[in-house]
């Protein structure tokens, strides 16, 4: 009876010791966020639209070189400051369908009031 005991004994720490390996493997082989760059400049955002997938996690990586920017989409709750020479990044995942308006929230200048960027959720 205490041979039968042994193999079954090996086999059940065998199977907890490879939980681990297991876990990292398939943690390692789960991609990462979606990642958008998107540039500021007086008195546009490249590019003007974007359109991600509800339910898919995006990172937004948004740079510029001239001034200060900001990138705010109330309805989504997105709210960055963008400063020259430096990347500002956002993550989530959207949950909302419909097409969003991210406008820069500081003061940039004449044309200020004129930048704007769509994102589109489908």
């Amino acid at each position: 009876m205490k041979r039968a005991k042994l193999p079954l004994l090996y086999l059940v720490l065998a199977s907890v010791a490879s939980v681990p390996i297991w876990l990292q493997a398939h943690a390692a082989a789960r991609p990462g966020p979606r990642v958008i760059e998107i540039s500021a400049r007086r008195f546009g955002f490249t590019p003007r639209e974007i359109t991600l997938k509800k339910g898919e996690p995006v990172t937004l990586r948004l740079s510029t070189e001239d001034v200060k920017h900001g990138f705010f989409v109330k309805a989504l709750n997105l709210d960055a400051d963008i400063i020259p020479g430096t990347t500002s990044e956002i993550t989530f995942t959207p949950q909302t369908t419909g097409k969003f308006v991210s406008v820069c929230d500081n003061f940039c200048g004449s044309g200020h009031g004129d930048m704007r960027m769509t994102i589109v959720i489908e």
